[in-house]
């Protein structure tokens, strides 16, 4: 029997898949969420191809994101970095979907 935490983690996952395929982009959950169903390392739950590119996604889904994460009112996106690491960026989903 699956727990909560999984269940909530699949479902997500599946919301992600749902939303980028009525925007017309081919994506696919991995089974179990766990990439190497698709051919890719343990941790990809989902894919995504766009403009021939594929693109490997870790979904997350807390109770809470902690503040600092998400964007304050008037900024558009998050930067950041843990030191000698490299930058991310944490954007909305609608946006990153606009832009692609």
């Amino acid at each position: 029997m699956t727990t909560k935490s999984k269940r909530k983690g699949a479902t997500f996952e599946l919301e992600l898949v749902r939303e980028l395929q009525e925007r017309g982009i081919e994506a696919e959950k991995a089974w179990g969420s766990n990439g190497k169903a698709l051919g890719e390392s343990e941790g990809v739950d989902l894919v995504f191809n766009w403009e021939n590119e594929r693109w490997r996604v870790q979904a997350k889904r807390r109770a809470k994101i902690p503040e600092y994460v998400k964007p304050p009112e008037g900024a558009d996106i998050v930067m950041m970095r843990e030191d000698r690491g490299e930058t991310l960026v944490v954007i909305p989903l609608s946006d990153f979907l606009d832009l692609l």
